[in-house]
């Protein structure tokens, strides 16, 4: 089962990273996604087997950005892969068939290419400019998202798509609309002060028809 709201971790430091992670799992969040790009991997292996101990603390699932061996290791829910990762198929053959993989997709043909590798979800993005990440790719927008999620609908592609990308709790109505599944949030999170009841304001809003 893939979650609707995904929790982006962001921290210059191994210990911010963990510190804003257990924040939003104390707040309810259940989908946390470790991105540690500019760091060592022993490193990130070494954060990952903390994560992995508090997703099991508060029951949430883990999932590794951009590092197959080490969501083999900490044996995470989900990897999820860039468009400039490993390739989906090389992935696959290193963490096998029970894990979840996610891809990121900036247009329809990124999308098609996604579904064909075998991607379980796709984060889709970025929906507007963000600060979070480097090497940022065109921004989509609401009607980016329309455009693209229409073409996978007449192609009949059901994979779901995780809206990405500086998006804040004000526009999951909007993005809900033009078919998203669910949305990723990074600093919206991080930087909330009141993060239990962001998170139950968003949930609310994504289960809404």
């Amino acid at each position: 089962m893939i979650s609707k709201l995904h929790y982006i971790s962001q921290g210059e430091t191994p210990e911010a990273h963990l510190m804003a992670i257990e924040s939003v799992l104390k707040a309810g969040a259940k989908w946390i996604q470790l991105r540690m790009k500019k760091f060592d991997e022993a490193l990130v292996l070494a954060t990952a087997k903390e994560v992995k101990l508090l997703c099991n603390v508060y029951e949430a699932k883990l999932v590794i950005n951009d590092y197959p061996l080490v969501a083999k290791e900490v044996k995470s829910f989900g990897l999820h892969l860039g468009l400039n990762d490993m390739p989906i198929k090389e992935a696959r053959a290193i963490v096998g068939y029970q894990m979840i993989i996610g891809g990121t997709a900036n247009t329809f043909a990124d999308v098609e290419k996604r579904i064909t590798d075998g991607a379980d979800y796709i984060g889709l993005g970025p929906y507007r400019f963000t600060k979070t990440k480097e090497n940022l790719s065109p921004v989509l927008g609401a009607q980016g998202y329309r455009t693209i999620i229409q073409k996978m609908k007449e192609y009949g592609y059901k994979t779901p798509i995780i809206a990405i990308g500086g998006i804040v709790k004000t526009d999951i109505s909007e993005l809900k609309r033009k078919g998203v599944y669910g949305v990723a949030l990074s600093g919206e999170l991080t930087n909330a002060n009141n993060k239990h009841q962001l998170i139950k304001e968003i949930h609310s809003l994504l289960e809404a028809e």
